[in-house]
């Protein structure tokens, strides 16, 4: 056994009130640059729909993710060594810049400028931001579909409509929508750092964030299909690919996200999650897709179990760390009350940004009688969301997990209203789906309340424990979007304009 360390996320969708705040702030500070126009590390997509970059849920399409094969063996959906190189110079599985949105900006100026006596009113026309032409129309955007906007016909081609009888949801009266923010999932068991040719990206060992070292980075663009995801998004400018850093500064001085930290719902939730480093190619190699879920759980350790200490002290795991483990939040809604469910799981990528399902608004309508009862709670199954697009969607198709991570919110509600409305102390539907007093009102600690302190429980790293930190601090110097290297020749394969890095010293006159 090989403990590990892991700053995991979650992502409470039954809060998520779709106002992009995490997107814009997220933009704002690491994808605001020429050559990035159109990349968002964090982006919210309405559901159902096809997404942000189109179709990126079809694997048949873009060939993303792992494969089992019948020796039990994995190996990426794209191809192995032999067929990634007979791809390297013309990969026919990646997004095109159409199935993202050509990034525009407006002619303000026009409006600033257009004469008092003008007749006509000044329009602020469109302009592409990488050609710098006049656009005529805009069709795409990277929320184009933001509350069911377009036609059904479009929308369904969502995936996760798969196995469901996908016309009945067409009609008004049977719509549904909920919001699902995305990030680079950070996986145990990455496909991008598999299929990259330059052995470019890498996950670092003290947090579990995953980089790409911009020095190695030789633009072939092969992680961008290795993705399931598709969060790794081309610079054309310099040439290189970028992705989520997780705001790995932040992190590092014990500081959530930027994305987190701007929520306007509350909805994320930061934590250390501790796993066993040796089992990660067995859970992702499960034969049965239904079970990677129960698979990578398994992989997780329990932070207060004293042989898990031991071993993670003799693993190097500093005591700071597993302090926050035994406080994680991540840990409380995924392991102890099974709430939190990773995305799409048969990508065998093992994600480590998980969502707990939407609830709302199927309580209002249980309280109209709109909905059945079963016992105290209501139907869960017959609800307005589906209980198998959730399951498309978060645990490979098996509906149970869903289940019973919505049987236990709404036990949790029924619990607390009763408490607070009725001034009883009802359990039964918490006894229903095996919760305890307890553990229901910490659940409503974190889920209703939702303090800064319970949200957030990030570790500050160990710099001091860095290895040759000095010489690289002093040995870098200024650079202008390539790294620190200097010895990269000017011949780009791309046709792209690279970036190069300045040489500070030729620049800077000596101290007298």
């Amino acid at each position: 056994m090989k403990i590990r360390s892991q700053v995991g996320m979650v992502l409470n969708l039954d809060k998520c009130i779709g106002c992009h705040t995490c997107s814009v702030t997220c933009k704002n500070v690491w994808t605001s640059r020429e050559g990035t126009e159109y990349a968002w590390f964090n982006n919210v997509e309405t559901k159902p729909g096809t997404g942000f970059p189109t179709d990126w849920e079809d694997q048949e399409k873009y060939k993303g993710g792992w494969i089992r094969k019948i020796n039990g063996k994995l190996v990426p959906r794209m191809g192995n060594k032999a067929l990634l190189l007979g791809k390297i110079f013309a990969n026919p599985h990646l997004p095109g810049l159409d199935d993202y949105y050509e990034p525009f900006d407006f002619d303000y100026q026009t409006l600033h400028n257009a004469p008092a006596d003008s007749k006509a009113q000044p329009i602020a026309r469109p302009r592409s931001l990488i050609t710098g032409k006049r656009m005529d129309k805009i069709t795409k955007g990277p929320n184009w579909e933001d509350d069911l906007g377009g036609e059904f016909e479009k929308l369904s081609k969502d995936k996760n409509f798969e196995n469901m009888q996908k016309a009945m949801y067409g009609q008004f009266e049977n719509t549904f929508m909920m919001y699902l923010p995305r990030l680079c999932e950070h996986c145990l068991n990455p496909a991008c750092v598999a299929t990259c040719p330059s052995g470019a990206i890498y996950k670092r060992e003290e947090d579990g964030i995953v980089l790409i070292d911009q020095d190695k980075c030789r633009g072939w663009r092969m992680c961008i299909t290795g993705c399931p995801y598709k969060k790794i998004y081309f610079n054309w400018k310099s040439g290189k690919s970028e992705k989520c850093i997780f705001c790995y500064p932040r992190i590092e001085a014990g500081q959530p996200t930027v994305c987190s930290e701007t929520c306007v719902g509350r909805i994320r939730y930061l934590g250390v999650l501790l796993y066993d480093a040796d089992a990660i190619e067995t859970a992702a190699s499960t034969e049965n897709e239904k079970d990677l879920y129960q698979r990578q759980l398994d992989v997780f350790l329990d932070p207060n179990d004293p042989k898990v200490i031991e071993q993670a002290q003799k693993d190097g795991i500093p005591l700071s760390v597993i302090d926050a483990a035994q406080k994680s939040p991540v840990y409380k809604m995924a392991m102890d009350w099974k709430l939190a469910l990773p995305l799409h799981p048969e990508y065998r990528t093992l994600p480590m940004v998980w969502y707990v399902p939407p609830l709302s608004p199927i309580q209002s309508a249980a309280d109209a009688g709109e909905l059945g009862s079963n016992g105290i709670l209501p139907d869960v199954e017959s609800l307005r969301i589906p209980v198998q697009y959730l399951a498309n969607l978060l645990t490979a198709g098996d509906t149970q997990p869903v289940l019973l991570a919505l049987k236990r919110m709404l036990a949790m509600r029924h619990f607390k209203r009763t408490e607070t409305v009725d001034g009883v102390i009802d359990t039964r539907a918490l006894e229903e789906v095996g919760l305890t007093e307890a553990q229901a009102q910490e659940m409503y600690r974190y889920l209703a309340i939702a303090n800064y302190e319970d949200r957030f429980v990030v570790p500050s790293s160990h710099r001091e424990q860095a290895r040759d930190a000095f010489p690289e601090k002093n040995g870098c110097g200024f650079s202008f979007g390539d790294g620190c290297h200097g010895s990269d020749s000017k011949f780009n394969l791309f046709n792209s304009r690279r970036i190069d890095s300045v040489d500070v010293s030729s620049k800077t006159e000596p101290h007298a």
